[in-house]
């Protein structure tokens, strides 16, 4: 199975369509399937006081969600541009909704699945609205319990009658997450307990924990891009600059492609190793013709193109039909039970 790879632009085009053009732009040639944004009104988030995060008030300056996030906000105009470029330049775009407003919206606009944040896990109503779209939904499950998990999904098969397009994302919500934080275990933990694909919103530096999400079957993973690490805004310091985004798709390809279909079986590539490393049933000394072989007369030896090992007992007590030489490489041919 493929991995779905998303570049999460969020809110790292500061409020700028053009930078938003931009993050398409590079979300496209670093080899990603969708780019994804956040929309918003600040008014349907967050209360005037509400205070911003630690990590939100280093990298930004705010002390107030409110100002933060109005400063980050796109207009349904543009998310009409942003539809419209990602659909000219050939990569699926899509978003989180923070309010039923902005999912009407979203729908409005037209994409074809939808994304909820961590934050929402606790929030029915909306995971409900979204629910009832039919579309697929991805749902992050970051500073969640598994009692919480298992609400959420609850609600979301309550809404739609089944489980039928949900998928989960394992998450660690910390802005860059630590290394020790980022538990990826608990990934194949919420695909056995739900039965729903799983994948990885990875928040961490760099791209190892993405790739290593993805050796353990992630089937979908979601990682920042950012134009430039060191621009002002809450996320660009866990987002990944446009090369690195490329070079970590181009190893997730490479890791899907070893990951395999799981049965342990010979693969074609092995066919000519397994001939000249394996071992035949072999004379380990010159015997003549009639006479009987006993253990001493075999040895097993490279090539596998004779009798293999595990028949060498068959061998003793039969006779070769011909003189035979040390090193000869035995087939059923050449004995004879007489």
């Amino acid at each position: 199975m493929m991995v779905f790879v998303i570049a999460e632009a969020g809110v790292n085009h500061n409020g700028d369509i053009a930078i938003a053009l931009a993050l398409c732009d590079a979300a496209k040639a670093s080899g990603a399937d969708a780019v994804k944004f956040q929309s918003f009104q600040a008014e349907d988030l967050v209360s005037p006081d509400a205070p911003t995060a630690d990590y939100q008030q280093s990298t930004t300056g705010a002390t107030k969600q409110f100002e933060m996030l109005k400063a980050l906000e796109l207009d349904r105009q543009a998310h009409e541009q942003i539809a419209a470029h990602c659909k000219r330049i050939g990569i699926e775009f899509f978003s989180t909704p923070f309010s039923t407003s902005a999912l009407d919206m979203l729908l409005q606009v037209g994409v074809a699945r939808l994304k909820l944040s961590s934050a929402e896990l606790t929030h029915p109503q909306l995971i409900e609205a979204v629910a009832k779209t039919k579309l697929p939904v991805i749902l992050s499950t970051g500073m969640g319990t598994m009692p919480e998990v298992a609400q959420a999904v609850a609600w979301f098969c309550e809404a739609r009658g089944s489980s039928r397009g949900l998928s989960l994302l394992h998450c660690t919500s910390a802005y860059p997450a630590p290394d020790a934080a980022l538990n990826l275990l608990a990934m194949p933990t919420l695909a056995a307990a739900f039965k729903v694909p799983v994948g990885y919103s990875d928040h961490s530096e760099g791209p190892e924990a993405s790739l290593a999400a993805v050796a353990l079957g992630a089937g979908i993973i979601e990682k920042h891009i950012t134009l430039d690490r060191s621009m002002p805004g809450p996320d660009h310091k866990a987002s990944m600059e446009p090369e690195a985004f490329a070079a970590m798709v181009a190893s997730i390809r490479r890791i899907e492609a070893m990951r395999g279909d799981g049965h342990k079986q010979p693969n074609a590539a092995e066919r000519n190793t397994a001939q000249v490393a394996r071992r035949s049933v072999v004379l380990a000394k010159d015997v003549r013709a009639g006479e009987r072989l006993v253990a001493e007369d075999l040895a097993m030896r490279r090539p596998a193109s004779g009798i293999a090992p595990a028949e060498a007992e068959r061998v003793l007590g039969m006779r070769l039909a011909a003189d035979g030489k040390r090193g000869q490489v035995l087939n059923w041919s050449d004995l004879t039970g007489a």
